[in-house]
């Protein structure tokens, strides 16, 4: 599948509205030995937020494939230089409602881990057994798809 830059926009939003959320409980709930707060779940936000900036690169570079697709191995160096550098601009700039001065790398660490390895593992598994039409329709949701002429 190739997915399609709203398809890509919609997956990554639907997982990190769902699995995300779930892969950031145990850091917000303060079980993982954290401090109970948002700021988890404002750092899955700009995750998201710059996600959907990167998925325009994304989408553009993987014109330049063979085959014109992403492969998984792509998507696991990609993330992490999106860590590096959601990590990188907090620390040295900050972002609304996380306090650059609070802001642990260790434990950003953990949780972006998390969260990304759990959506990783969905979108390659979940996605294909619970949701086999959407691999068809270049990973989108709801809009225009192209339609198989069988």
């Amino acid at each position: 599948m190739t997915p399609t830059l709203f398809g890509r926009w919609q997956t990554r939003i639907f997982l990190l509205a769902t699995v995300g959320v779930l892969a950031s409980l145990p850091f917000f709930l303060g079980y993982l030995g954290t401090k109970e707060s948002p700021i988890y779940f404002w750092v899955l936000f700009y995750v998201g937020l710059l996600g959907l900036g990167w998925d325009v690169l994304y989408n553009f570079l993987q014109k330049f494939m063979w085959d014109g697709d992403w492969p998984g191995v792509f998507q696991f160096f990609a993330g992490i230089v999106e860590a590096v550098f959601l990590g990188f601009i907090v620390k040295i700039f900050g972002l609304p409602y996380i306090d650059k001065e609070v802001f642990d790398i260790p434990t950003f660490i953990q949780h972006y881990t998390l969260v990304w390895v759990s959506v990783y593992i969905s979108s390659w598994v979940m996605m294909r057994l619970l949701f086999p039409r959407w691999r068809f329709r270049g990973g989108q949701w709801v809009g225009k798809w192209p339609r198989s002429s069988n």
